[in-house]
């Protein structure tokens, strides 16, 4: 995988060969009763790559929303992720019928392990995780998912999938100005995993960044722009979340204009900032 995303590049593809659209639609926190109006706006300004989680609680809204919009099934990329208290072989497979169910889904496009099991909860971590993408290999042999992969892996987390027959094919990890893990996606890049950033706005604190928005005005754009553009020339595909229109709107804008290398350098030197706090080594759910 390349490391840059030309600003002709508005989907890559997947070492299967699947296609994945630069910029996808969070849906973290968006209540039930939002989701619909916001999904419709989205997909009017160009968004087809729609993420969300069960953990989330929107599943069913957001397949409600797919229905309604008029918008052709194999034009959408829809990932959802699997829930922690059901890690494990035969619980992750029966999860995953359960978000076909409510989503009203016949396949998706991806499917993630929404975060590792860890070394501070469970004692056989690793076990847990090899066994969780035993059935995550099966769900993608069965053709009722399109791609699989994880999110807020580490290198460690993911070193025993790397050696299994079908290997991660993205991990979707927080990624912003202010929190930059490079370890992870220099791993990833190295083994052909797509990177997916989370919170690539980080959560809006580093929006009144001064050096972001001094390069808002040197470009003529907002620094929300800014850090999408950053993380997409830095190899990363962002999953902004708004339920503002005109938000909605400036976020899938960013194909038209291109940082300079020393802005970029700028930007990956901040310190850290807007970070969640979420360490997937020592989270304990």
């Amino acid at each position: 995988m390349v490391n840059q995303f030309n600003n002709d590049t508005k989907s890559v593809h997947l070492f299967s060969g699947v296609e994945i659209p630069c910029i996808g639609f969070g849906t973290s926190q968006i209540a039930n009763n939002q989701i619909e109006d916001a999904l419709l706006c989205a997909c009017r300004e160009g968004y087809r790559h729609i993420d969300t989680a069960d953990a989330y609680g929107n599943e069913e809204s957001i397949g409600k929303a797919i229905h309604s919009i008029g918008i052709p099934r194999e034009e959408l990329f829809i990932t959802s992720k699997l829930r922690n208290r059901y890690r494990g072989y035969k619980t992750t497979i029966e999860a995953f019928e359960r978000t076909l169910e409510r989503m009203e889904l016949d396949y998706l496009d991806l499917f993630l392990i929404h975060w590792p099991a860890n070394r501070k909860k469970f004692e056989n971590w690793d076990e847990i995780n090899q066994e969780t993408w035993k059935a995550m290999t099966e769900i993608y042999k069965s053709g009722k998912v399109r791609a699989i992969g994880v999110s807020n892996f580490l290198p460690k987390h993911l070193k025993s999938l790397m050696e299994t027959e079908i290997p991660p094919m993205v991990n979707q990890i927080e990624y912003h100005p202010g929190w930059r893990p490079t370890e992870i996606t220099d791993f990833c890049h190295g083994h052909n995993i797509i990177v997916e950033g989370w919170s690539p706005l980080g959560n809006g604190k580093v929006l009144h960044e001064p050096t972001l928005i001094d390069l808002a005005k040197k470009y003529g754009r907002t620094p929300g722009q800014i850090c999408i553009r950053w993380c997409l020339q830095n190899g990363v595909l962002p999953l902004p979340k708004s339920v503002t229109p005109s938000r909605i709107a400036e976020n899938i804008q960013v194909f038209d204009f291109e940082i300079s290398r020393e802005d970029m350098n700028r930007i990956n030197d901040l310190e850290v900032m807007g970070w969640s706090g979420l360490n997937p080594d020592e989270v304990e759910f």
